[in-house]
């Protein structure tokens, strides 16, 4: 499977991130959820630094997704989710993570 390229926006700044082809609504359904996260962190005024943002942005994220994988779990006659999409959402999640890291600087800032 070929990737291409997606600019998106995040808080104001413009990333260039790699999207397999025909995954493209699902990142940038990712992309918009990690806007919205950042910018109410931002918006409730305690923290302006954009890395600390951004960590409590992903906390949050992957919090509310293992709070859902349990919910999942806890569920008696759960169905599988049709072509392991709970398998690629935790592989999105991961790959988000990854790509936040790339991002921070060895100073822990936002390069």
């Amino acid at each position: 499977m070929s990737a291409k390229q997606l600019e998106v926006q995040i808080m104001q700044q413009t990333y260039l991130l790699a999207c397999p082809e025909g995954q493209e609504a699902r990142l940038l359904d990712a992309v918009e959820r990690v806007d919205t996260a950042m910018t109410r962190i931002r918006d409730a005024g305690k923290v302006r630094a954009r890395e600390r943002i951004a960590v409590l942005a992903a906390l949050n994220l992957a919090f509310e997704l293992a709070d859902q994988q349990l919910r999942v779990a806890a569920q008696p006659m759960a169905t599988p989710e049709p072509n392991g999409a709970q398998t690629n959402e935790s592989a999105l999640l991961q790959t988000l993570a990854t790509r936040l890291d790339e991002a921070l600087g060895r100073d822990g800032r936002l390069i």
